[in-house]
């Protein structure tokens, strides 16, 4: 019987060896999904959805260039606007569009302010009868020393006062939440939308406002303490521009390895920004240092055993700029014998454009993006590339703050290699395009 049992046993041990991976299984396990971020007005203030068929070309250039899907912002101050738990969900339109085009989609849960940051091209404010929840009780918004209101987000002050019409600030997102679970299940159940992510502050970051560019704050000013990814002044020892808006990171003490910690209670994601940035160029006198803060970012999510993702923080077409992502997204070079230890789990690119689509810039994006796929083809099974869609389980059980804060300890982050494996070129390739584009340019002056 002993014996049967060991046979059995040993047979089913042999039934479950996996089937050796091919060279080109290897070279897929290195592939990092790229993703769009659409332009900030497609749906307006009003809730219309803006130049549709123009959208629609655009798409078919972007899934033309191999991109995996497109990131969508899903404004509060649009869906909720006309009053508490009134949802209209003109979105839908719009993400319809995207599955016909053969795009994925990334869905931003947006319950910040459109509007007075750098890049923000339309207004879109917090619905107005929050705003005017606002004139009678302002200690709703973030107030700084001199008692100046920032109204693009909602102070954790007031998270849970059910001063809302009955409901506290986090049932007003959790209702949304809930509203957009039940009108999109149909895109939701149809593997269309593969991420959500949830803005948490100013700009959709997780920090206080220290440094709001409607009232004046001037780069690389360290901001002010108030009642994302900061890279200045990181090369000074109170890293004091990381501090005001709410990260207590120093040259001894993590701060983000404790965020990371607790994001891995509710197996979350951690989304960070500026892997574009390199410390060349920027001012000596920032004293600001984005690569080693990507670096430590990226590390602690990895080191706490939760998946890490990017986007760039500035519109940039350029080489260097793409090379700098692609170090970012795989520190270590791709693995030609499997899935690489080090690797983003996704990469949001800022964002869709008449500038993105010009030629040159195109041209080099399509490169960036077969780079980011490890030369591999379009794959849209991620499965396949070892990163599968996994259902949204319950958090679990929270975590003593003793245990969130041994994550303190300052280790030193995972080594980046000094250069992407995956270049889409440098110095002789932008000489290059330099010489076509002048031929092409004379080309169309002789045709027109």
């Amino acid at each position: 019987m002993v014996r049967k049992a060991i046979i059995l046993f040993l047979h089913t041990q042999m039934m479950q060896v996996p089937t050796p991976l091919t060279e080109k299984e290897k070279m897929l396990a290195n592939y990092v999904p790229v993703f769009v971020r659409l332009p900030l007005g497609v749906i307006t203030a009003n809730n219309r959805f803006e130049k549709p068929e123009e959208l629609r070309k655009q798409l078919k250039q972007l899934r033309e260039a191999k991109v995996d899907g497109v990131m969508i912002d899903v404004w509060w101050g649009i869906i909720e606007a006309t009053g508490p738990k009134i949802y209209e969900w003109g979105a839908r339109q719009l993400f319809q569009m995207v599955k016909e085009e053969g795009l994925k989609l990334q869905a931003i849960m947006s319950f910040h302010q459109c509007g007075g940051n750098i890049g923000d091209k339309v207004d879109i404010p917090i619905p107005q009868w929050v705003r005017d929840i606002g004139v009678k009780d302002p200690g709703i918004f973030y107030t700084n020393r001199k008692g100046t209101r920032d109204q693009e987000y909602l102070s954790m002050e007031v998270d849970n006062q059910p001063i809302f019409k009955g409901q506290t600030a986090v049932q007003l997102y959790s209702n949304f939440m809930k509203s957009f679970r039940k009108n999109m299940t149909d895109f939701l159940d149809g593997s269309l939308i593969t991420d959500i992510e949830v803005g948490l502050g100013p700009a959709g970051e997780m920090r206080y406002p220290s440094y709001p560019w409607n009232q004046g704050w001037v780069f690389p000013g360290i901001g002010e303490f108030q009642v994302s990814g900061i890279h200045w002044w990181y090369r000074v020892p109170n890293h004091a521009a990381e501090l005001t808006a709410g990260y207590y990171n120093l040259n001894d003490r993590d701060g983000y390895r404790t965020i990371a910690r607790m994001l891995k209670r509710h197996e979350a994601i951690l989304n960070f920004t500026c892997v574009e940035m390199r410390n060349s160029e920027q001012s000596e006198n920032a004293k600001s240092a984005p690569e080693e803060l990507v670096q430590q970012v990226l590390s602690a999510a990895w080191r706490e055993g939760i998946e890490a993702a990017c986007e760039n923080a500035l519109n940039q077409y350029d080489r260097k700029a793409y090379n700098q992502i692609l170090k970012n997204a795989r520190p270590n070079g791709v693995n030609r014998n499997g899935p690489p230890k080090l690797r983003i789990s996704a990469m949001t690119y800022l964002r869709l454009s008449d500038e993105l689509l010009k030629p040159k810039n195109f041209r080099i994006f399509k490169i960036f993006v077969r780079k980011m796929h490890a030369d591999q083809d379009y794959c849209p099974d991620p499965r396949k590339y070892f990163k599968p869609i996994k259902p949204l389980e319950r958090s679990k059980p929270k975590i003593p703050i003793e245990k969130i804060l041994e994550a303190s300890e300052m280790l030193k982050p995972y080594p980046f290699d000094p250069e992407t494996d995956m270049s889409v070129g440098g110095d002789i390739a932008d000489f290059i395009d330099g010489i076509f584009d002048k031929i092409f340019y004379k080309i169309t002056s002789i045709l027109n």
